[in-house]
């Protein structure tokens, strides 16, 4: 029989079974008359053969039986009647006798694949892999049929499910007796089912379903529409809870009558106080697995498993920041005690949630931390001339003076290029702030100090824009720049691929397909990466897994809040370009909904015929991208036989060939074109000085991050500019108000997309031209999980903490986790080696760590 290498041989299996019988042999002999001699049976026993099927791979027929035997022993030391005991260990032995007959299927491997029997004093999971290592299967009420429906909430282990929280809670503390009941009260009760039917209205369309529910004060009715199944639910004798609005019955408050909000049958005796009775935690349910079924586990894995939990924080850091234990902390929020406060606990903001969500985000900045360490003390191989002669030879070059922002930052990257360690650096500055002229000295000192550098874009558009801009200027300090594209034709690209092995190349500007296999540098000394939310992961890695160690500069254009910066950017250096350059002048944004088109088409014709030019951009959204296009392209064509006949109008998506792309855009910069309609392509890195307006349709499908991008394509000069913001739906209220375009904007609007986040997140684009506060703004309405796409940045995910919420907390987190680095870099100190585990088991792989910065 062929199994796996992790199965375990007949002799290993034999022996480790002998040990395991042998107390269940002995408490049954002379008819059980031993039994309360054996101490402690059902936990040995459980424990023995749930470390057995963790660790090993058996034939089906072992392991059903394997798992029958525990489930014998899961509950044996609770006081069962002396006769259930004894049937238990007859069945017991049954099936160690047929265990013993299949012993021979199993390969003969070495002793040592087996685990060996360990004592029962030894806590389960901290020598044998850890509560994080615990299948859930095994836990009693899961089982093979009921995994699935658990893996949906990701989870697969006992440590899964116990930081898997409540989603709300309810106050059940105060159980209303059902002879107390009274009109207009709005509450919970708690009783037994003494009457179950179901009838059908006269149409037949209408099932209905009348149950009275019934303790010793009295009695109630309540009923539910078309949903007959619940009539084997709510089965006569059934135990209740219930809980809604109380209102009149038919006889009148004799039998009062509730509309049920929530109902939940309780289990026996034992399991009820876990439902009724005390606040109650509510977990997200799914067919085939309830809140209640939840509650059960979450109550039976906290009293089997609290004391195998290991706080991984150090004393003194929880001393510090009061945090309290990690035992308390998961009692607390799955069961809270009587008198706790609902509003905290609804916001997740007691200290025991607080505790939880602190340990995620310093698990997480402790090992940004070391990852950030990690880059620092790689050798640098690369060293920096600060004087060559090109960069004084751009300083003439340039046709504008730099912005005392500007200025700062390059102070920063060139102190960084000079250090002894590699520069990983971040450089944030809103649309128009001049990041490409600080990317640009830093490849200037790279290539003048004899080194290759790569400028890398997240599409051809960018990339090409990045060429036609900037190969002027190194041609003229003498620097032979190329553009590669992931396309083109074979006989180019291979040229390319030689040139830049030979060093022939000094500034390679492209996409994704500069570190593509194939392609090598010959001394690649620096890597600019533009926009790099948009490539997913830092390429870093892929940097040196070719055998490169370059300096790293990451310039955005899209404002991070120092939250998401914390999280998403947190082993970087971060340089924030401050300061627009002199003559901009903000752009007004304007809202507009369907009735007042025509006035927003006379704003774009009015700029149109001032000799100015016009971008109209339709949403792009991934799930209905043919459909999008389509309203693009029929927006081009309705336009240019409508409202803007008398001018040219040019059409732009992703869809395109690389050479239609450029032609367009060749075409719009010169003038030739003077309204662009393009998807969302224009994002990023499109600059016409002369276009100074941009029509954006259906503007409550975009987020604001991605709005104030878009609005960055204008007010590039020193024009004044606009933004209309159009909408799909109508203002629920108001309009533009009079005044002029200076002073117009919309007091409402609505969509069908969620009319009040949809309205504040429009209205606050039209407040601020800020792209700090605006980014800020949208996290806080939108929050962590939809904010710019996070997919596409690698954010974390968090069971507990949110880094809007818990601001607070991260700022906290990071302040500790970095002292800490700085105090013992390695983690090696005794007391530091549960919190090195707990993040390696949980960073090391997701951000690789010792490998990349």
């Amino acid at each position: 029989m062929q199994t796996p290498s992790t199965s375990v041989s007949a002799k290993a299996f034999q022996d480790w079974l002998d040990r395991v019988a042998r107390p269940i042999e002995f408490a049954t002999r002379d008819e059980c008359a031993h039994l309360s001699a054996v101490k402690n049976l059902g936990s040995f026993v459980a424990e023995q053969v749930l470390s057995a099927l963790a660790n090993r791979v058996y034939p089906k027929t072992v392991e059903a039986r394997l798992v029958s035997l525990r489930d014998l022993f899961v509950d044996f030391q609770r006081l069962l009647p002396p006769h259930e005991q004894r049937r238990r260990l007859q069945a017991a032995v049954a099936i160690v006798n047929g265990l013993r007959s299949v012993v021979r299927e199993l390969p003969e491997l070495p002793e040592s694949e087996m685990p060996r029997a360990e004592p029962e004093s030894r806590p389960e999971g901290t020598k044998r892999g850890g509560l994080w290592n615990l299948p859930i299967r095994f836990a009693k009420g899961v089982g093979p049929k009921r995994i699935g429906l658990l893996q949906r909430w990701k989870i697969d282990t006992v440590e899964d499910a116990l930081w898997t929280l409540p989603w709300r809670y309810e106050d059940r503390s105060v159980m209303t007796q059902l002879g107390d009941l009274v009109p207009g009260m709005t509450t919970s009760i708690c009783g037994t089912v003494a009457k179950c039917e179901a009838k059908r209205t006269r149409n037949r369309r209408l099932s209905v379903l009348d149950v009275g529910v019934e303790d010793e004060t009295g009695r109630m009715q309540a009923v539910f529409f078309n949903q007959p199944y619940l009539e084997k639910v709510l089965a006569i004798g059934t135990r209740v809870m219930m809980s809604g609005r109380v209102i009149a019955g038919r006889q009148g408050w004799m039998v009062p009558r509730m509309e049920v909000a929530q109902y939940e049958v309780l289990g026996e005796d034992t399991e009820s106080t876990l439902h009724v009775g005390r606040i109650v935690p509510v977990y997200h349910e799914t067919k085939g697995w309830t809140s209640r079924q939840m509650r059960v586990l979450e109550r039976d894995l906290l009293e089997k498993h609290a004391r195998e939990l290991h706080d991984c924080l150090p004393v003194q850091l929880r001393a510090r920041r009061r945090l309290i234990p990690i035992q308390e902390a998961l009692r607390d929020v799955h069961f809270p005690d009587a008198g706790a406060d609902l509003t905290l606990l609804e916001q997740s903001k007691t200290p025991a949630h607080r505790r939880l969500a602190f340990e995620e985000l310093f698990l997480l900045q402790t090992a940004l931390a070391t990852r950030q360490r990690s880059v620092q003390n790689e050798p640098k191989q690369l060293t920096f001339n600060p004087r060559t002669p090109l960069l004084e030879k751009l300083s003439r070059l340039l046709p504008f003076r730099l912005t005392a922002a500007q200025d700062r930052v390059i102070r920063e990257v060139f102190h960084d290029m000079l250090a002894p360690r590699p520069m990983n650096r971040l450089v944030q500055g809103d649309v128009g702030s001049g990041k490409t002229a600080v990317a640009l000295h830093a490849l200037v000192m790279a290539c003048g100090s004899g080194y290759q550098a790569a400028l890398m874009a997240p599409t051809e558009i960018l990339a090409e824009q990045h060429y036609r801009n900037l190969s002027g200027t190194f041609e003229s300090l003498g620097l032979k720049a190329m553009l590669m594209r992931g396309g083109g034709k074979a006989s180019v690209k291979t040229a390319q691929i030689a040139q830049l092995a030979s060093g022939e190349i000094h500034v390679a500007i492209g996409t994704h397909a500069l570190i593509q296999k194939g392609v090598a540098f010959k001394n690649l000394g620096l890597a600019v990466v533009d926009e790099q939310h948009k490539f997913g992961v830092l390429q870093r890695k892929t940097l040196i897994d070719k055998g490169y160690k370059p300096d790293m500069l990451v310039l955005t254009a899209t404002p991070i809040p120092r939250t998401l910066a914390m999280t998403v950017y947190g082993d970087l250096d971060v340089s924030v370009i401050d300061e627009l350059p002199p003559g901009r002048k903000p752009v007004h944004t304007l809202l507009f909904d369907q009735s007042q088109r025509r006035r927003a088409y006379q704003l774009l014709r009015d700029e149109l015929r001032n000799g100015r030019q016009a971008y109209v951009v339709y949403p792009l959204i991934e799930e209905s991208e043919k459909t999008d296009l389509q309203a693009a392209m029929q927006g081009a064509e309705q336009l240019q036989s409508g409202e803007l006949a008398e001018f040219r109008v040019g059409l732009l998506h992703g869809r395109m060939k690389a050479a239609e792309k450029e032609a367009v855009m060749a075409e719009f910069k010169a003038g030739s074109i003077h309204a662009l309609v393009a998807t969302t392509v224009v994002e990023v890195g499109v600059d016409v000085p002369n276009a100074t307006i941009m029509m954006i349709e259906h503007a409550e499908r975009f987020g604001l991050a991605q709005l104030h991008q878009l609005r960055g394509r204008v007010g590039r000069a020193c024009h004044q500019s606009y933004c209309l913001l159009m909408v799909s739906g109508r203002w629920s209220k108001g309009g533009v108000r009079a005044g002029g375009l200076k002073g117009a904007r919309a007091s409402d609007a609505a969509d069908e997309h969620g009319p009040s986040a949809s309205r504040e997140r429009l209205e606050a684009l039209v407040r601020s031209n800020d792209g700090f506060v605006i980014a800020e703004e949208d996290l806080r309405i939108r929050g962590p999980g939809e904010f710019f796409g996070l997919r596409q940045w690698g954010m974390p995910e968090f069971r507990v903490a949110n880094i809007v919420r818990d601001a607070d907390l991260l700022q906290q987190a990071r302040q500790e986790a970095f002292a800490l680095l700085k105090m013992d870099p390695d983690l090696k100190a005794p007391a530091h080696q549960e919190l090195r585990d707990a993040m390696l088991r949980k960073w090391q792989e997701k951000l690789e760590l010792g490998s990349i910065s």
